[in-house]
């Protein structure tokens, strides 16, 4: 299940906000710990399907004896570790045959909206 770790502190907002539920103690998420086999069987799922949903997903988490939402978070992690790869393998090749890469990122990329819940675990 979910681990949190005691109060860690209060708020640096100042007083409690009437409509903060969690009032003036902040619960930090313990960051999963994934064994050696469980990652050897994501990193195989990955390898046939980046995109890993509904049954598919609740079976592999079952299987591996873990969350669903572990299971999302790890695919939505991996996602964005390959398309940095693959950013850092085509910029190797560009600059072998002297193609300078401008330095801000592509802003054409299509993103999947829920790569913004990445490392967040309800």
């Amino acid at each position: 299940g979910l681990e949190l770790s005691h109060c860690v502190g209060t708020s640096s907002l100042g007083p409690t906000v009437p409509w903060r539920s969690r009032g003036p103690c902040k619960m930090k998420r313990v960051r999963t710990v994934f064994k050696p086999e469980q990652l050897e069987r994501l990193e195989k799922e990955f390898l046939k399907q980046q995109y890993m949903v509904g049954t598919e997903r609740v079976d592999l988490a079952a299987t591996l004896h873990l969350t669903e939402t572990q299971v999302k978070v790890w695919f939505q992690n991996r996602r964005i570790k390959w398309r940095k790869q693959s950013m850092e393998q085509k910029a190797a090749k560009l600059s072998q045959f002297g193609v300078i890469q401008p330095a801000t990122a592509d802003s054409t990329d299509v993103k999947d909206p829920e790569e913004d819940t990445v490392d967040v675990e309800l």
